[in-house]
């Protein structure tokens, strides 16, 4: 993935890309192409860089018939779509009830100072953005962070930090609960199926 900071005047889907919009709108009866509004921004955001330009908005709403506000629309409501560059690594901490209840206020703190910089910035390399955001939709596994596509579950200071050091190093550590639960299990395992009968 490329890193584009600048506003760019023109786009256009890649090869690629354009490859996988075509099976994307496939999936939708016919006349109802417009549905693929979301995926076909996805597939825009990830070709640019991570973030969508409005030439990128525009190429989709042409892409797909439809007025550009409505792609406008879309893109500044759902908190998956970047109208703005963000960094490499797009760390974006839950911040909602059941997250701050199990301190995800410690998990931003350890975010900001092992990034050095604060919510809503990049570092100045591009490598890192920093966002709270409202429910990762993860709650039985708080506090949780996304970091592009993966979670990163169970977290306090030591296990965030160890994380972004890894990351750091061009390293790839392993998502999900950072605490040595099992998916969303209890703990300590299953408390009940436990036999087979």
């Amino acid at each position: 993935m490329s890193l584009h900071r600048e506003e760019p005047k023109s786009f256009s889907f890649d090869a690629e890309t354009l490859v996988k919009a075509k099976q994307v709108i496939a999936k939708y009866p016919e006349g109802r192409s417009r549905s693929a509004v979301m995926p076909l921004l996805d597939l825009a955001q990830r070709q640019v860089g991570g973030w969508l330009p409005r030439a990128a908005m525009d190429y989709v709403a042409q892409f797909l018939g439809l007025d550009p506000i409505k792609v406008y629309e879309v893109a500044h409501f759902y908190t998956m779509y970047n109208t703005k560059p963000v960094g490499r690594h797009h760390v974006q901490v839950c911040t909602n009830l059941p997250c701050w209840l199990r301190g995800s206020d410690q998990v931003v703190s350890a975010c900001k100072k092992t990034l050095g910089i604060g919510v809503g910035e990049t570092t100045p390399d591009g490598q890192f953005t920093l966002s709270e955001v409202e429910c990762a939709g993860a709650c039985v596994n708080a506090p949780v962070a996304a970091i592009n596509d993966d979670y990163f579950e169970d977290l306090d200071e030591e296990s965030v930090t160890r994380v972004l050091e890894a990351i750091k190093r061009g390293e790839t550590p392993k998502h999900g609960p950072q605490n040595g639960r099992m998916n969303s299990a209890p703990l300590g395992g299953p408390t009940t199926l436990k036999g087979e009968g």
